[in-house]
């Protein structure tokens, strides 16, 4: 997977970050609708409503009119050049079928952009770049169908839940003209750039309507999936079985290895550099370092802090392929001697830079002036 993020631009690389952030949103919930005028649910505790839509039988299929909302680059435009559907946010439709497979299309003038998934895999095509991301998703197990839990047993668990997590109680609305229930949930901890995340379900369904992530103190959505419709009826495979263009350029995004995901080290000591590794960096105290990577492109990942709030920084050779170097496009910041780039987003701050021989990425869900100090005091 290191490798054929290596060989993306800036621009591939910005937009395959929102084509995650956009499985994430719609993993979750289908979408998140429009207010809807119309009737709305009875009043019930939360262990209740969730009762009832898990209990509810599922529907053959589902087909939808949505809009995505990515808030995440301002305008829509990154470095000043329109972005594709998955950057700007878009109107399109959505399939889905009770097998698992589905299929969510997006139209704009840069470009369409699809999504079609099944079980193990998802493929992702981006007219605007004539590109298609084959990602492995995790493949899970079959899973024989039970009973759903019961009140006391939603109610244990939410219980459980609300120790590390605000959760509110179950808001009867109308959601795309369905009746539904409202829940908002927002980290009970302190640190990050996550304010909370709002899911709407189908009352009498079960089925996710709403799904809204929203940056700490910010009154609209940063990312978001919106429909105007609704229907629920089966629905033809061959409508979410189709393929990229021909002549569509492709990269595959393989599910990580052991290599990827590395190994805890106290102190890598068989790496061509020294890793820099404070005790504490912008307040957070070191928690882990991992060697990643393999051969020429081995490099250090370190861990400050926890949770939300944590701030990581990858360290590798410069110059040996640390899949920086497509960064570097992004706006320049100073730090004391060095030229940084920066993408800074409402939830997160990436910013690159060498220094001594070594190339530097600095990732944390905080503000840009957070990330820049950390990165100035790390010699």
């Amino acid at each position: 997977m290191v490798k054929y993020l290596r060989t993306l631009s800036t621009r591939g690389l910005v937009a395959l970050a929102a084509v995650v952030a956009l499985l994430a949103v719609g993993g979750t919930a289908i979408a998140m609708a429009t207010g809807g005028s119309g009737p709305v649910p009875a009043n019930k505790p939360l262990p209740r409503a969730l009762h009832q839509g898990l209990a509810a039988s599922k529907p053959a299929g589902i087909t939808a009119r949505i809009r995505f909302t990515n808030g995440l680059f301002p305008n829509g435009a990154l470095l000043g050049q329109v972005g594709s559907a998955l950057m700007s946010g878009a109107s399109g439709r959505l399939w889905m079928r009770d097998d698992g497979r589905g299929r969510l299309e997006l139209q704009s003038n840069a470009g369409d952009v699809q999504v079609v998934w099944k079980q193990g895999h998802a493929t992702v095509y981006d007219a605007s770049s004539n590109t298609a991301y084959r990602i492995a998703l995790p493949a899970g197990q079959p899973q024989a169908r039970h009973a759903p839990p019961g009140v006391a047993g939603i109610g244990a668990f939410l219980a459980q839940l609300t120790k590390h997590v605000n959760v509110s109680s179950a808001k009867p609305s109308n959601v795309g003209g369905r009746p539904a229930y409202t829940v908002q949930l927002s980290p009970k901890e302190p640190g990050g750039l996550l304010g909370s995340v709002r899911i709407a379900w189908d009352a009498k369904r079960g089925v996710p309507l709403r799904a809204a992530v929203y940056a700490r103190g910010g009154t609209q959505p940063v990312l978001a999936l919106q429909t105007t419709s609704i229907r629920y009826g089966s629905v033809p495979l061959s409508t979410v079985a189709i393929a990229p263009p021909a002549g569509a350029r492709v990269v595959d995004l393989a599910a990580p290895t052991g290599h990827d995901r590395g190994k805890s080290e106290s102190g890598p000591t068989n790496l061509p550099f020294q890793v820099v590794a404070p005790k504490s960096l912008a307040g957070l105290q070191h928690s882990a370092t991992r060697v990643v990577g393999h051969g020429p492109h081995r490099g250090a990942l370190v861990v400050y802090g926890e949770g939300l709030g944590a701030i990581t920084v990858l360290e590798r050779e410069a110059g040996a392929g640390s899949g920086a170097a497509q960064l570097k496009a992004l706006p320049t910041v100073p730090l004391d001697g060095v030229e940084g780039h920066e993408l800074a987003t409402p939830l997160a701050t990436v910013l690159t830079w060498d220094r001594g021989g070594v190339s530097y990425v600095l990732a944390g869900s905080v503000k840009p002036s957070v990330a820049e100090s950390a990165a100035r005091s790390l010699r």
